[in-house]
């Protein structure tokens, strides 16, 4: 059975960082591509960062990329994303997914975590 699980989530004020972790179980880890998404209240969910199951490739978005980091650590079967310099707008709840082709579109991913929730404070 397949299980994602994201922590780190809460409450930071703007310009603070936080690191969000997934683990997950269930299946190969390291043959698969993670990514994160998030959906803020009213907005659709939208891509926020991907890294290829090798960790040789990562995408961000426009959003995101200087602020954001992806990393993975197969042997804790652990994808994190390190945010810093959070800004209102990143306020949302985030969601961890697992793929097994490398993909930043959200539809394609076959599996989610539950998402944790973050907010950034003004």
């Amino acid at each position: 059975q397949v299980q994602l699980v994201e922590s780190g989530g809460g409450l930071v004020q703007a310009g603070g960082s936080l690191r969000l972790s997934c683990a997950a179980s269930g299946y190969t880890f390291s043959s698969y591509s993670m990514a994160w998404f998030r959906q803020a209240p009213g907005k659709e969910r939208e891509f926020v960062a991907s890294m290829h199951w090798t960790g040789g490739s990562t995408d961000y978005a426009d959003s995101v990329k200087g602020r954001f980091t992806i990393s993975r650590d197969n042997a804790k079967n652990t994808v994190y994303l390190q945010m810093s310099s959070l800004k209102p707008e990143d306020t949302a709840v985030y969601y961890c997914a697992a793929r097994y082709y490398y993909s930043t579109s959200g539809s394609e991913f076959d599996y989610w975590g539950q998402g944790t929730q973050v907010t950034v404070s003004s």
